[in-house]
């Protein structure tokens, strides 16, 4: 996933202050992770293995999902997508996929913020994963949203130049 927000990173950053800002948050949401999963390197695998992370941490990564998310819905996904035709049918086609990954995001937050079950405990480890798969897979969408974006900018310009 962090390869994956470099080629982002290089291919639009740079270009639009809200992109720019949005990547950033999504590179910090990154980080958290996969200092949850014990990816980082900076944490003792064995302990990682039999205890659930510091609460502290596991709010923090669910702030900044939480940030992430509604940054997404709320500041630039409108802005990525024209109304051209082209625009609407990828809003039809991408929202509801990008919904039933909130759905997932929220559903992990409101399990892990509050106290942790034993039981909830034992899931962790495999809920993060899970987790993990359906950012992914939201990222991709939303890396659709920014090419499509681009490509309507481009457009644009080539039109403003033409005529």
């Amino acid at each position: 996933m962090l390869n994956k927000l470099e080629q982002a990173k290089d291919k639009w950053g740079g270009r639009h202050s809200t992109i720019d800002n949005w990547l950033h948050a999504r590179q910090t949401l990154l980080i958290k992770y996969c200092e949850l999963a014990g990816l980082s390197g900076g944490h003792d695998q064995a302990q990682q293995s039999n205890a659930l992370p510091d609460a502290t941490a596991i709010d923090a990564f669910c702030e900044a999902m939480m940030d992430y998310l509604s940054a997404g819905h709320f500041e630039v996904y409108d802005m990525l997508v024209s109304d051209d035709t082209e625009g609407k049918a990828l809003k039809r086609r991408i929202y509801p996929e990008i919904a039933v990954t909130t759905d997932s995001a929220l559903t992990f937050n409101d399990a892990y913020t509050d106290a942790v079950s034993a039981e909830q405990a034992s899931k962790f480890d495999n809920d993060l994963a899970a987790l993990g798969e359906t950012l992914e897979a939201r990222f991709e969408l939303e890396d659709q949203l920014i090419e499509h974006m681009y490509h309507a900018e481009q457009a644009l310009i080539s039109e403003e130049s033409a005529g």
